[in-house]
């Protein structure tokens, strides 16, 4: 594993009805939907550090500070980058934007935390018995 500062990644989609705030029910408008915002900003940050981890490894979502502070109307093109800012052992910080066709809307932090895959879905498994 080799995650430095500055690593970056992108993700992207396009608004449809299925991705709107309508259809999630995060409220009445079919607008991009929050919820997706976020989805879109995590993944842009899971594309940064993807190609540097070993295999069996993956990272988690632990936290999101993020602003979501323009509308984007069915058909637009909308995508996220994400940039490494931190890193202190396992537990990553990120800068995160998100723009569509007409500039930036929605930007903030993210934390992810370094796993090993099959130990972290054992423990997980385990709820099952409770």
């Amino acid at each position: 594993m080799s995650l430095t500062v500055g690593l970056k990644g992108r993700a992207e989609t396009v608004v449809v009805y299925e991705n709107t705030a309508a259809a999630v029910g995060s409220g009445l408008v079919p607008v991009f939907a929050t919820p997706y915002m976020l989805a879109l900003m995590e993944n842009a940050a899971v594309n940064a550090l993807t190609p540097h981890l070993a295999e069996g490894e993956g990272s988690v979502g632990t936290h999101l500070d993020v602003s979501h502070d323009a509308a984007t109307p069915i058909g637009l093109k909308v995508w996220a980058e994400a940039e490494l800012t931190a890193v202190e052992g396992k537990a990553l910080t990120f800068s995160v934007t998100a723009y569509d066709e007409a500039g930036p809307i929605g930007k903030g932090t993210h934390n992810r935390f370094l796993i090993d895959v099959d130990r972290f879905l054992a423990k997980t498994e385990k709820k099952k018995g409770v």
